[in-house]
Formats: C-alpha cells, sequence, structure tokens
C-alpha cells in the first residue's frame, strides 16, 4: 500500500475505483455496442480484475444502468445548468443547440452511447426516472413556447422535441460515420433550420 493510498479515506477510494469502472465501461460500450459485449473487456479496459468488478457491479444491466446514469446526469448538468425554461425566447434555443453541440463534441462517446437504442431493455426504473428529469423540463418549455406564440402548436410537445432532438442526433451520427464534414457554419444552417420547423411563424417574437 502506498503513501497515497493510506492518506485517501477509504470511501473516497471506492468512489473512484467505481468511477473508474464506469468510465472504462463507457469506453466499451461506445465502440462495441451493448449487446455483443461481455464484461470482461470492460475488466481489462479499467485494469482491474472480474472480482473488483463484480464487487462494484453485480450484472452487466447493473453496470449499463450505472453508465447510462452517469451519463445522463452530466447531459442534464450541461445542458440545462442555470437556464430559465419557463421563458422560452429564440435565445433560450440557441443556448440549448450551443450546449448540445459542446456536450457531443467534448464527451463523443458519452453523447453516442446515450443515443444507441439497445440500451433501452436494459434501463431499470432510477434510470427512466432520470431520462424523464431531463425530458420533462424540456417538454414544459415546448408548452409554454406554444401557449404563448413563439412556437407553432401544430403538433404536440414531444413531437417537436422529437424533431429536435433527432435532426440533432442524426448530423453527429453522419458525422461520426464520415457521410459528411461539420463546421461551424454547417451547425448553424442546421440550428436555423431546426427552430424554422418548430416556430410559430406568424408571431414576430420568434426572431428574439
Amino acid at each position: 500500500m502506498t503513501l497515497a493510498d493510506r492518506t485517501v479515506p477509504a470511501d473516497n477510494k471506492e468512489a473512484r475505483k467505481g468511477d473508474q469502472i464506469i468510465q472504462a465501461a463507457l469506453r466499451v460500450f461506445a465502440e462495441h455496442g451493448l449487446h455483443g459485449t461481455p464484461v470482461p473487456p470492460i475488466a481489462a479496459e479499467a485494469g482491474v480484475g472480474m472480482g473488483t468488478l463484480y464487487r462494484y457491479f453485480d450484472s452487466k444491466e447493473a453496470l449499463i444502468n450505472a453508465v447510462f446514469r452517469d451519463s445522463k446526469r452530466r447531459l442534464k448538468e450541461r445542458l440545462l445548468s442555470d437556464l430559465d425554461l419557463l421563458h422560452p425566447s429564440r435565445s433560450l434555443f440557441d443556448t440549448l443547440w450551443a450546449r448540445l453541440t459542446a456536450f457531443a463534441r467534448e464527451e463523443p462517446d458519452a453523447f453516442h452511447f446515450l443515443e444507441m437504442q439497445d440500451h433501452h431493455s436494459y434501463l431499470d426504473p432510477e434510470s427512466r426516472h432520470q431520462e424523464q428529469a431531463l425530458l420533462i423540463p424540456l417538454g414544459m418549455m415546448v408548452v409554454i413556447g406554444q401557449r404563448t406564440g413563439l412556437l407553432n402548436d401544430i403538433m404536440k410537445p414531444d413531437l417537436a422535441i422529437a424533431l429536435f432532438w433527432g435532426a440533432f442526433v442524426g448530423v453527429f451520427k453522419a458525422e461520426r460515420l464520415g457521410y459528411l464534414t461539420l463546421d461551424d457554419d454547417d451547425l448553424t444552417r442546421a440550428r436555423d433550420a431546426c427552430w424554422l420547423a418548430i416556430a410559430n411563424h406568424n408571431n414576430k417574437g420568434t426572431q428574439s
């Protein structure tokens, strides 16, 4: 045992080891997917034995949920922190787009993992609750925007969010797969196109 090991509280070392395994699992899942990825490569990536991994996470499903909750928490903090979602505006939309872009650029593994469709069958109630903790505030923002005339009301709020989110994910997926290269102008045009899809064009306030 090193001097550092003796001076770091046991609970801190436990949390650090758990986070080490979560981050390793994120990298492996993002690269190889969930269904076809066994646990041993994750342990190897984390630099721990299988016994140690199972001491922290008793199953692959538990590890997937831990990775999901950690990634979703980071996304929520990056996306919604200090924003007034009760007063929607075009500038708020632009800020959300910029923050989501920053997350996709700076944490590509987490962004890719969260958009995988095959993890939903693994999610437990706590993970689904955390997912709703992100979606509900965004849904309320859209509802308020529709009621105030900022956004068009020809589609359900959930559909408006899916339209925006799906377009954003599709753009970055195409870049990741090498189908296109995105520069700042491309992302600005994509942002403006998404805004046009949900804005109320009869309200001059949509431009503010």
